[in-house]
């Protein structure tokens, strides 16, 4: 797929006539490639053939109209029609009114201005158009396991290196009390900023409330380091708070070197993440899904029946624990690795209260916390619990 070639459209063709006629004190005319009037100072006159801009164009060369010229041409006036050219074709014709003789000089710098506002807004084009296409590439990656044919263009266009690997961010927004629109620009305004920030990271908007990053995977001698990944991303966190309204948060998934589809399953990996984490863990901001393993891979099962049975000890517990003390006394055991000292210690409670607590804990799920298994089937349990 390739961008169509620059046409001179009628909003372009007035803004280089309005800010040409605050210098220059004659009326002037922008024709398109066809000598059609589509910007002027003089309004009536726009939708009119000239036929001195239609000479400009077959002829590509300036061309000057006096006073008995115009007797002999339709739709035109005295003055000058310099051809506008972009990539050395042209595009567009820009007309002087008045005696040739008396404007002659200001035709040359007029057309240079006005050959300038049409690259910058041909540049701008070709930004938008590129950054559009990185959009659905990304998109396409993280839903699709086949590439269309199509899309390679746009990886040659865009000079992506898609051998390399990658992993996939997300970046949650909640935008609070912000209208769609001024939400929407909010998104675009993070967007361009990440890219900025990120210049190596490919950024999509993929609904009102979440951005997609494609990150580069390995870092310079070619290996996955989760510390490097988070403390730039922390980073980015620190920065984009600075200058946006916007509450966000990121979660980053995991990186898949051997998988067929490794995006698709990076990106589900991150919304998983994402979700377990706010769960988990609300008032944190930041969420890796190598921090978060088994509550994410957990988290399928929540809905199936194997959760109902994994759950069932739990369920015994919570039957005879009225007041949640067993239970929070379970989670800092195993938040403590089941070392008695230091859960006795957080909890601030005699290492004998612990150990009667443990014992009630065993009694009322019919598991023994001595045996690995039973203790396995709880953490799980208290795992699935909070997915």
């Amino acid at each position: 797929m390739v961008m169509n070639s620059y046409s001179l459209n009628p909003k372009i063709a007035q803004q280089i006539v309005e800010r040409t006629m605050k210098i220059i004190d004659c009326n002037i005319n922008v024709m398109d490639a066809h000598g059609c009037i589509i910007g002027s100072g003089d309004l009536e006159r726009i939708g009119e053939l000239h036929e001195g801009a239609m000479l400009a164009i077959s002829q590509k060369r300036t061309v000057s109209i006096d006073s008995i010229m115009v007797k002999r041409l339709q739709g035109v006036k005295a003055g000058i029609n310099l051809p506008l050219k972009l990539n050395d074709r042209i595009v567009g014709v820009i007309g002087l009114t008045g005696e040739p003789s008396d404007i002659w000089q200001f035709g040359e710098l007029v057309r240079m201005s006005a050959e300038m506002m049409m690259e910058q807004t041909h540049l701008l084009q070709e930004l938008s158009y590129d950054n559009r296409l990185k959009e659905e590439l990304v998109l396409t990656l993280i839903e699709k396991e086949t590439l269309p044919s199509s899309m390679a263009q746009w990886v040659k266009r865009l000079d992506i290196d898609l051998k390399s690997p990658l992993v996939v961010g997300i970046i949650e927004v909640d935008s609070g009390q912000l209208g769609i629109d001024t939400a929407m620009s909010e998104l675009q305004n993070l967007q361009s900023q990440i890219q900025i920030l990120s210049k190596h990271n490919l950024v999509a908007i993929k609904s009102i409330t979440e951005l997609v990053m494609l990150i580069p995977a390995l870092n310079r001698y070619r290996r996955w380091d989760l510390l490097e990944h988070k403390k730039k991303l922390e980073q980015l966190i620190v920065t984009i708070k600075n200058t946006t309204q916007l509450d966000i948060r990121i979660s980053l998934g995991n990186y898949f070197d051997q998988h067929p589809y490794p995006l698709i399953k990076s990106y589900q990996t991150a919304k998983t993440t994402m979700l377990i984490g706010k769960q988990k863990m609300p008032n944190i901001r930041n969420y890796y899904y190598q921090e978060l393993i088994l509550p994410v891979l957990l988290h399928e099962l929540s809905y199936d029946w194997q959760a109902e049975e994994l759950l069932l000890p739990l369920k015994k517990l919570r039957q005879g624990d009225n007041n949640g003390v067993l239970q929070n006394t379970l989670q800092t055991w195993f938040k403590n690795n089941v070392h008695n000292g230091d859960t006795a210690n957080e909890l601030f409670i005699h290492r004998n209260t612990l150990e009667y607590r443990l014992n009630k804990i065993a009694k009322l799920t019919g598991l023994n916390l001595t045996k690995f298994d039973d203790r396995l089937l709880l953490y799980i349990g208290l795992q699935l619990n909070k997915s």
